[in-house]
């Protein structure tokens, strides 16, 4: 075994990319502080191809050196679009064919494991504020809600962390 080196990893270009199929799953991000956290969800969308972020309320928005940081580049790949109110672009989303997932521990919630997503069904993953969460207004639109099931003394993870876990198990359903 060795390590690869970068050019022989088989990247794409960003043109390349732009051009690639998506995956019919896209990302908003209400309100979320951290630009580490942003930035990452660039990085995880450009690594399973990824629709389109959305970016709303307080969440910060490219170009910024903290989010590059740790999009190293993705922000350039990823499409993304900002919008001030999180609940505007979910009725939009909504009238585009989307299904509303909310990442998030309510009354209603499904583990990760038994939510089945339908076959060429578009889905916008919805992923909250670190302190509160996916917004009361937003949660009111959404069509289903998920979480990670955890069982420590901590329940919840990380933006990035939570945000990589789902995507990755949607995306391998898709393989």
């Amino acid at each position: 075994m060795k390590k690869l080196k970068l050019d022989e990893l088989g990247r794409i270009s960003i043109d390349e990319f732009k051009n690639t199929d998506k995956i019919p799953v896209c990302i908003l991000l209400d309100n979320v502080r951290s630009l580490h956290n942003v930035g990452s969800a660039f990085r995880t969308a450009d690594a399973f191809l990824i629709e389109k972020i959305f970016l709303t309320g307080i969440t910060g928005k490219p170009p910024h050196r903290e989010i590059e940081k740790t999009a190293l580049g993705a922000t350039e790949s990823v499409d993304w679009a900002y919008y001030e109110r999180p609940e505007e672009c979910v009725d939009e989303l909504k009238q585009n064919g989307y299904g509303i997932v909310a990442v998030e521990q309510t009354t209603e919630s499904i583990p990760l494991q038994k939510f089945v997503v339908k076959e060429n069904g578009k889905i916008c993953l919805v992923f909250g504020n670190e302190i509160n969460g996916v917004s009361e207004e937003v949660i009111a639109r959404t069509d289903i809600a998920i979480e990670i099931p955890q069982h420590g003394t901590k329940h919840s993870l990380n933006i990035s962390v939570c945000l990589g876990i789902v995507i990755w198990e949607i995306f391998k359903r898709r393989l």
